[in-house]
């Protein structure tokens, strides 16, 4: 597995958007235009830090999540993958950075990561799916639950 560059300068309270591929700029336009709208009833300013570095490119989700992995309070990373690109609602890879360790034991890790550690999620959505997890109102495995209840696997509200 190569090294990745670190993250730094994000803020506490960003979401981090890690672009992996770069076939194809103007989607990756329409995704970062996306996720800059103000979003929900209040129209909350959008906090994204996004990772737009060549040198992310093809980078797998464990690279990532081993890259990011020294940022205590990022319990979520989204990745705008292939998929991301190609996709007509561009959805983002949502993947948490819990791990095995983190968890009481095996069943409760089983049971945190029952639908996955991974989901996606439409751009509209990305930011409250960030600010739930955040906060702790909600955790990974309920939105990984709503997610796999849609027929493409895609968050896209509750």
């Amino acid at each position: 597995m190569r090294a990745l560059p670190a993250v730094t300068g994000r803020d506490e309270f960003d979401a981090l958007v890690v672009r992996t591929d770069y076939l194809d700029d103007q989607a990756w336009q329409d995704v970062v235009a996306a996720l800059t709208e103000p979003w929900g009833d209040r129209q909350y300013e959008a906090d994204v830090h996004f990772i737009d570095d060549p040198a992310w490119a093809g980078a797998t989700v464990d690279g990532v999540l081993s890259a990011v992995r020294v940022d205590d309070s990022l319990t979520v990373v989204f990745l705008a993958d292939r998929t991301t690109m190609q996709a007509k609602s561009h959805p983002l890879l949502a993947v948490t950075t819990l791990t095995r360790e983190e968890c009481v034991d095996e069943e409760d890790y089983e049971q945190l990561t029952e639908f996955g550690r991974d989901f996606r999620v439409i751009p509209a959505r990305l930011h409250e799916v960030h600010a739930n997890l955040s906060i702790g109102n909600l955790g990974f495995e309920e939105f990984t639950a709503w997610a796999h209840d849609d027929l493409e696997r895609i968050f896209r509200s509750f």
